[in-house]
């Protein structure tokens, strides 16, 4: 029997998971890696240890599999997308740390390129906005033209990249995934992780020179891109996994969602509660006008030429404030245990918390928002701060739906949900009465990893057709909406009451 295997490199660590051929997990395994903060708002990933759990988990599950009899038939790549690894091709190895995500140290200069009016510029040509949390002010900043201070320390160091180095490769994690397992054969990434980083033109879907010289970005150190769906190589000798395996497939990670959740048909719309929450909505395959608060990106390129595209709600901090109170407040011992405190008391009583630990992403776009909790009295306890954790995660997600609602004319009749906290059963009735629309959580959450197989599998025909995918999503529990819409709304405008004050607080 045969298995397509995925690789989700994400933000606190990797999973491989294999699928059968009906779409079911098949098996999968886990290794974390460490994350570095060397100052406030800096976060750094070391490109090893990616790639050594990457290596771990690939041969843990591919020898499980090998004892009950099954064969990978394919591998896909899934990842944490805007992270910026830097590699010599030379040597293979990294030149710095990765740059994660989630780090804010390019906020001056993305204000500074603002006021020079290259907003314009990128949005048209990427659908993206100035903002750290993309991969040119980063790529900028280790090149030494992002206005660095040096950083203090020499991991950490502005400039330290040499951008006349014939042999730097720069790269998204699926590209350093898949440099890795080809045995520094193939420099590549697909249309969804290259458009994440505002050097892709997503019109012309190629490299922008333009772009590139606003970044001031050697564009050699780019890597080719190529459609999400199609063989990109074959394993290397002396890897984790036999030699010869297909890599087939590669999508940035809430794009693999979205193409795991089947959403295959404009309109459809999925959310993933994880660490941050990411809405994306098929918008179908012209790519529409930038629209205010919301991101146009890639979902995917299919091996035939079929192409879509997707308006994105990127919001930073959902899951990671259940963490907060777990680790920073002491609130619970576990973060499963935010539903049932929050379900012991029925309302929040005005408090609400604004998660901007790390600015505010979709609709808001400040990067110099901070965390906020309004509306305490005496009376607040552990439960109001849960159930307010809760409903910020509701709240924020119903900003974007909304500017997505105001862009397409039309309202999102279901939203699809995976992630972590899906399986918060509160929560997701809570989105559900914010949106005024059912929520619906399938039975395979892990759609990242999905995604990333059904791209492969598809290229290698493993799976026939998008018919035949959809047809294996299947439902495990659907959430109505329970409160009136006028209840709904007037909580929303007291979370918008609290948005305002906590925007703008480190500028």
């Amino acid at each position: 029997m045969g298995v397509v295997v995925a690789v989700d490199a994400g933000t606190t660590g990797v999973r491989a998971f294999a699928v059968d051929e009906q779409g079911r997990p098949a098996g999968w395994a886990y290794r974390e890696f460490p994350q570095h903060f060397p100052r406030p708002g800096w976060v750094e990933h070391d490109a090893d240890d990616i790639w050594a759990a990457v290596a771990t988990t690939l041969r843990e599950l591919v020898e499980e599999l090998a004892s009950k009899g099954q064969a990978v038939a394919a591998i896909g790549i899934t990842d944490q997308r805007e992270t910026v690894v830097v590699w010599d091709r030379r040597t293979g190895r990294p030149l710095h740390r990765a740059i994660v995500w989630q780090d804010r140290r390019t906020a001056a200069r993305c204000d500074e390129l603002r006021d020079r009016g290259a907003l314009g510029l990128v949005r048209d040509r990427t659908g993206l906005v100035l903002d750290p949390y993309f991969s040119a002010t980063k790529l900028e900043w280790l090149l030494g033209r992002g206005g660095g201070d040096g950083g203090g320390d020499g991991e950490s160091g502005g400039g330290s990249v040499d951008r006349d180095n014939p042999d730097l490769a720069f790269g998204t994690v699926d590209s350093w995934v898949l440099w890795n397992l080809t045995g520094g054969q193939v420099h590549a990434t697909d249309p969804s992780n290259a458009s994440r980083t505002l050097l892709y033109d997503i019109r012309d879907r190629a490299w922008s020179a333009e772009l590139c010289e606003l970044f001031g970005v050697p564009a050699t150190c780019l890597p080719e891109v190529r459609p999400s769906s199609g063989r990109f190589a074959v394993t290397a000798a002396d890897g984790p996994v036999p030699a010869g395996i297909p890599v087939s497939g590669i999508a940035g990670d809430q794009q693999a969602a979205l193409f795991g959740q089947a959403c295959f048909t404009p309109g459809m719309t999925k959310n993933t509660y994880g660490t941050g929450s990411f809405v994306l909505m098929n918008v179908g395959a012209d790519c529409p006008d930038p629209v205010e608060g919301l991101l146009t990106t890639m979902a995917w390129e299919l091996a035939d030429g079929t192409v879509a595209y997707a308006y994105e709600g990127a919001i930073f901090v959902t899951g990671a404030a259940v963490q907060w109170l777990r680790d920073g407040l002491g609130l619970i011992e576990q973060a499963a245990d935010v539903e049932a405190l929050a379900e012991s008391i029925g309302d929040s009583e005005g408090v609400y918390v604004v998660p901007a630990f790390t600015g505010l992403g979709s609709p808001w776009w400040d990067p110099y928002a901070r965390g906020a909790v309004v509306g305490l009295t005496r009376g607040t306890g552990r439960a109001h701060m849960a159930r307010a954790v809760l409903e910020a995660m509701a709240f924020q997600t119903r900003d974007v739906v909304d500017a997505m609602t105001a862009a397409c004319g039309h309202s999102v009749q279901a939203l699809r949900a995976d992630g972590g906290a899906s399986a918060n059963n509160l929560m997701l009735q809570l989105q559900a009465d914010q949106l005024q629309a059912p929520v619906a959580r399938p039975v395979v959450q892990e759609t990242t990893a999905l995604g990333a197989a059904y791209l492969a599998g598809l290229a290698e025909g493993f799976w026939g057709s998008l018919d035949e995918l959809s047809g294996y999503w299947a439902l495990d529990a659907e959430f109505t909406p329970k409160a009136s819409k006028a209840g709904a709304d007037a909580k929303h405008a007291g979370w918008r009451r609290a948005v305002e004050r906590a925007g703008h607080w480190a500028g």
